[in-house]
């Protein structure tokens, strides 16, 4: 039976059982993306990307924003202890899904010749295998977000790991399945095909999260419908309302979160159509933006997801205090979470540039383009700082109901990344580079509006030391403390198992164990520089475990 979370202020706790989920998400995905890379190539995967940022486009429009706005409007029923109300809103929630979804669908699957670009024709079937997808994904949202407004983030966190294990093992075998069936021994068409089974895994990913979600719900039916009967605060809204309110409150969103990521879309039609017209062969075209979106993207992404938790966990929250009009816990909690979210975005950037060639040779072997994603990761590791931070700005803003506010910033940000890569594409060699620099500049620009935007309706000034100062040193100097020590390492390793462990295997083992050596390092800097103290660390999962640790050692 499900139990109200007694805890629902301790946003950390909540958001680390999110990231932890988003963290395995984001390793599984990167761990299956390697095999299917291989299988389906460098210009399969270049298909896979480009249909695949066309159904993320259309699904933001359709139902991605349905569990953030359902979690806000839910949380501000039952902090005014509207039970009725927020049943009502969960179900119309459903039914907006229904008919919005169904409609997305049946226009991504016939409209696919119109939204792939010309070039790269081969993208068609896979964008329009994901389209039953977009359906799915709507009635999945609606129900991480009721769970997430009850203030638990456990529900959710399980079904993304279930939906991405059936993914990962679904784009594989789908992979390996349709070039068999589809292409044979016709290489032209193996990339095409390939492309079509791994997007199979994304349906299939999603059928089973939303399977899962629905046995939860059902196991916790009563205890919800027990709660509305002993309903006793007198609201009880028209359906008419409650639709009302979720279309006002929907669509700012989706087209707050469509203006922050429609920059996909465009970037990837501006360099394919750009690349075209300066004679660029398809096929090398198609594998490059492979490299940029499927491997560099993928990866910046990783630590990125710990930001879209906090500010996934950190709304319904924010959205309580605000309605209740307590200012100062508001603060409070944004001032916690932009403080955590840097803590884990600054060295994972810093990490990312150090680690970039054993990171690509264990995930992204690939002969050909590995020098390419290497320094792709290198040059532009800084845009999971500028990532992170304009996320949860994104999340404290749409939390207290400023829903317009980043819509407005997004779209500004946008047209000064279109004037910035346009040119970049056009009169310079640069490339891919140029994408890379064009979305480092969106991602800054996002995160300097927000934030004068939060600073206007709360408030809020940012502290700084602790914030950005102390993790930029610590991280800085992990960083080389991780590049000496890994290098010895390399090269002990190299002298004893070389020509006896797999490249690769070696590569591997050399990784964790740098990396594991970076993350001591980095834990005894910010507990000696102090940008964390006992009463913050206390409040982290495992937080007296860790204070003991410290204590131990003299750190604290």
């Amino acid at each position: 039976m499900y139990k109200e979370n007694t805890k629902a202020g301790n946003v950390i706790g909540q958001a680390t059982i999110l990231m932890v989920a988003g963290i395995v998400v984001r390793i599984i995905g990167v761990l299956y993306r390697s095999p299917v890379t291989s299988i389906i190539g460098d210009v399969g995967n270049g298909y896979y990307t480009l249909a695949y940022n066309i159904y993320a486009m259309v699904l933001l429009i359709s139902s991605y924003s349905i569990p953030m706005a359902v979690s806000k409007v839910v949380s501000g029923k039952m902090a005014l202890k509207q039970y009725r109300d927020a049943h009502k809103v969960f179900r119309c929630a459903l039914l907006y899904v229904l008919v919005v979804g169904g409609l997305a669908s049946v226009l991504l699957f016939f409209g696919a010749p119109l939204l792939i670009p010309k070039s790269q024709v081969g993208a068609i079937p896979a964008l329009r295998v994901l389209a039953p997808a977009i359906f799915v994904s709507g009635f999945l949202g609606v129900l991480r977000g009721y769970f997430q407004a009850h203030g638990t983030m456990l529900p959710t966190s399980i079904s993304q790991i279930v939906e991405q294990i059936l993914n990962a093992a679904v784009s594989i075998g789908g992979a390996l399945l349709f070039i068999r069936l589809l292409a044979g021994n016709n290489e032209e068409k193996r990339a095409e095909a390939g492309a079509m089974g791994s997007a199979a895994g994304i349906v299939a990913g999603v059928v089973a999260g939303l399977i899962f979600m629905l046995f939860i719900y059902k196991m916790n039916q009563k205890y919800f419908l027990k709660r509305c009967h002993k309903d006793v605060s007198g609201a009880n809204s028209s359906y008419k309302d409650i639709f009302k309110v979720i279309f006002l409150m929907v669509t700012p969103v989706i087209l707050s979160t469509f203006v922050y990521n429609i920059s996909t879309t465009i970037d990837q039609t501006l360099f394919c159509d750009i690349m075209d017209f300066k004679g660029m062969d398809a096929d090398w075209v198609s594998a490059l933006y492979g490299v940029f979106a499927g491997k560099y993207v993928v990866l910046i992404n990783v630590p990125v997801a710990l930001a879209n938790s906090m500010s996934t966990a950190m709304i319904p929250e924010v959205s309580s205090r605000y309605t209740l009009k307590d200012y100062e816990g508001c603060n409070s909690q944004v001032k916690e979470a932009i403080h955590f979210t840097m803590m884990l975005s600054i060295p994972a950037a810093v990490g990312l540039a150090v680690m970039a060639r054993p990171i690509m040779t264990v995930l992204f072997p690939q002969k050909l383009t590995i020098d390419i994603a290497v320094r792709l990761l290198q040059f532009g590791c800084i845009s999971v700082v500028f990532y992170s931070l304009s996320t949860v700005s994104n999340g404290i803003l749409q939390g207290i109901g400023k829903v317009n506010i980043p819509l407005r910033n997004a779209a500004v940000a946008l047209v000064l990344h279109i004037a910035i890569l346009t040119p970049l594409l056009y009169f310079t060699d640069m490339q891919l580079y140029a994408m890379v620099f064009a979305t480092m500049a969106y991602s800054l620009l996002m995160c300097i509006f927000n934030s004068f935007s939060v600073r206007k309706y709360l408030g809020y000034r940012q502290e700084m030391k602790k914030t950005f100062i102390i993790p930029g040193i610590s991280a800085i100097i992990m960083g080389v403390f991780c590049y000496v020590f890994y290098s010895g390492i390399e090269m002990i390793f190299g002298t004893v198992f070389g020509g006896v462990l797999p490249v690769r295997l070696l590569a591997l083992v050399e990784m964790l164990i740098a990396v594991v050596f970076a993350v001591i390092v980095y834990f005894v800097l910010e507990l000696k520089l102090r940008g964390i103290t006992e009463e913050e660390l206390v409040r982290f999962p495992k937080g007296t475990a860790l204070i003991r640790i410290a204590k131990k050692f003299h750190l604290l």
